[in-house]
């Protein structure tokens, strides 16, 4: 089978959506809206949802946490940019982690699995800016590490994706440069002496700690999404590259020359192995692999034309890929894959790296729609997929395929639902398992375009809630989310049960106190020192006396064992708010600059005496006794 879509009918099948697509985009009939909808998503007061919505942040570089179907905003989950209303990234601990950076760009949170399933143990989600990979634990919902920036990679877009058995989290770069990073050289030698990179990131099975553990060497293509491989496809991973053509300049036109682009096929755990048989280079630290020299680590598939999304079914076995500026999807069947492998059917190779015979791995083309990027299953054998320039999404059917539906390939879209507006990721939970819930459908839209209330220039996106239980498709909710929702991942609810305390067994802190006698203050130096008892409704202790030039260090202890009893710890005109969480303890350490009196008190609102939950910060003028010497 061969297909070829040139520029004018693309730009013919656009303008035609334009001009008769009023009926696929009019809000007027997208939604009868009608009580029985409003009941799908209503959740009572004092009712709880029946799933998490874990959402990307973008550039606010944090996760925002919502339930489905109410898609009420439950909490945010601060990862890559300081958080005062949790008072992240203000004491030691979290400002470590942090480092240099005060911001990061999340795009793709991942669950953990384990045997192709949701173990509901940790989240990883990475940015894109800075190349790093964090992970939250939802024990507690707290981010516990941040690894990077990575060395050797530059735009840390493709990723977080999670192996099988949360092996390792994956990584590929969106851009490309130098390596090792810190070389410079001239932007019109980029084809030769710019490269991308796959990352392997290895998580270990007990903790959860990241590590990086190896690197594929690319050429200077621009990796875009990915997804893992279970099943027939166990073992490999898959990511697009929208600029095959290697621009780098003026990407809008010359990254969109060729009609085809590529997808990179890797075998993660031959990769795995051929670091271990010694067969990597050591670049920046890290063992690299170059593909041309170590076959089977890595072969290229054509893919339509600027693609962005590749997903993996429930299966395994169909592999499904979306050209932006082609109006169809491609389904690569991965048993033709491999027998492809096996046979050697090349149609080519570059640099080095075979690529697959189109022809012998595709399974077909599904005409989907307009832009075309992302597809998620529901488990009932129907793929949902996301069309940017339509603003909808069309439900088809997976193969295997009837010969009639392959002579109609339009009959294979059995449903297409406007959305509200240019959809970018949509989600299906477990929708990257061997096991979807099916059920919702969460379009992420990259325009609200005021069906909001007003509220001036900056806008926020919108997030539309679909049901997809029934055979066509039904929209029943919308909500607004601050920018911006790249993807998220649903998690049932009862699949985890989250601590609400920290148990007073487990807080291992060396400068923890759980009574007032306990809290104290002492001076080593130039070092003044508290230990601080914070519970409801007071500080002990209330004062804390230094003088200019002092380094202090607080840690504070919230003794409280009841679910909900959080304190703060905010100090006037010093930039210092914590946050903690019952049966926490956080250090503080700052540097006193000026003199004078200044209150803290609890910023996190405690009791009917909150009010009074204060004390005092007494710095002396320089080369002045302070009185706690």
């Amino acid at each position: 089978m061969k297909y070829k879509f040139s520029s004018s009918i693309i730009l013919g099948s656009i303008l035609a959506a334009l001009l008769g697509g009023c009926s696929a985009g009019d809000p007027e009939t997208a939604n009868t809206s009608g009580d029985s909808l409003a009941e799908k998503s209503f959740v009572a007061p004092g009712e709880k949802d029946e799933f998490y919505l874990f959402y990307s942040g973008g550039h606010s570089g944090q996760v925002f946490v919502a339930g489905i179907p109410s898609m009420r905003h439950i909490v945010t989950i601060p990862v890559f940019s300081p958080y005062p209303g949790t008072g992240y990234g203000f004491d030691d601990e979290s400002r470590a982690m942090l480092g240099e950076y005060t911001w990061g760009d999340v795009h793709h949170p991942g669950l953990s699995q384990t045997d192709s399933l949701y173990d509901g143990r940790w989240l990883f989600v990475n940015d894109n800016a800075n190349n790093r990979v964090a992970r939250i634990d939802l024990r507690d919902f707290k981010t516990k590490q941040i690894l990077g920036p990575i060395p050797n990679s530059s735009g840390n877009h493709g990723s977080s994706f999670v192996t099988e058995n949360t092996e390792y989290i994956l990584v590929a770069t969106r851009f490309s440069v130098p390596l090792p990073k810190g070389r410079v050289a001239p932007m019109e030698s980029y084809a030769d002496e710019f490269n991308g990179m796959v990352s392997g990131i290895k998580v270990d099975q007990e903790t959860g700690e990241m590590s990086l553990g190896w690197q594929i060497l690319t050429p200077p293509f621009n990796w875009d999404l990915g997804s893992t491989g279970k099943g027939p496809s166990s073992g490999w991973a898959f990511w697009t590259s929208y600029n095959t053509e290697m621009a780098h300049e003026t990407l809008e036109v010359n990254a969109s020359q060729r009609d085809r682009d590529y997808a990179a096929f890797v075998n993660w755990k031959s990769a795995e192995q051929a670091v271990a048989d010694g067969k990597a280079e050591m670049i920046d630290g890290v063992p690299v692999l170059d593909p041309s020299a170590v076959p089977g680590v890595m072969y290229f598939v054509p893919v339509g034309k600027s693609p962005h999304g590749v997903d993996t079914d429930p299966s395994g076995r169909w592999i499904v890929a979306s050209g932006k500026l082609q109006p169809t999807t491609t389904v690569y069947d991965f048993e033709k894959v491999l027998a492809a492998i096996e046979a050697e059917d090349f149609q080519d190779t570059f640099r080095g790296i075979p690529v697959l015979n189109y022809d012998a791995i595709a399974e077909g083309e599904v005409p989907v729609g307009l832009g075309p990027l992302h597809t998620q299953y529901d488990g009932e054998g129907n793929a949902y997929t996301s069309l940017y320039i339509e603003s909808a999404v069309a439900k088809w059917k997976l193969p295997p395929w009837t010969e009639e539906q392959r002579a109609d390939m339009e009959s294979i879209v059995t449903d297409k639902m406007p959305v509200h507006f240019n959809i970018g990721h949509l989600v299906v939970g477990g929708s990257d398992t061997r096991e979807p819930y099916g059920k919702w459908l969460v379009a992420m839209n990259k325009l609200s375009k005021g069906r909001h209330a007003n509220v001036g220039p900056s806008q926020p996106e919108s997030s539309q809630l679909i049901d997809i239980s029934g055979e066509k498709m039904e929209m029943v909710f919308e909500a607004y989310t601050e920018p911006e929702p790249h993807f998220a991942q649903i998690l049932k609810v009862d699949a985890i049960e989250p601590i609400e305390v920290y148990p007073k067994a487990e807080n291992h802190h060396p400068h923890a106190v759980w009574s007032l006698d306990e809290g104290t203050t002492w001076r080593e130096g130039d070092t003044v020192h508290a230990k601080i008892v914070a519970v409801r409704s007071r500080f002990g202790p209330e004062k804390i006396e230094a003088k200019v030039g002092d380094k202090l260090v607080i840690h504070v202890t919230n003794i409280e064992q009841t679910s909900d009893m959080i304190h703060g710890l905010g100090i006037s005109e010093h930039n210092i708010n914590v946050v903690i969480d019952p049966g926490e303890t956080k250090t503080i350490t700052l540097d006193l600059k000026k003199p004078g009196v200044f209150p803290f008190y609890c910023t996190n609102f405690c009791s009917a005496l909150h009010q009074e939950m204060q004390g005092y910060l007494v710095v002396e003028p320089a080369g002045e006794t302070a009185m706690s010497q």
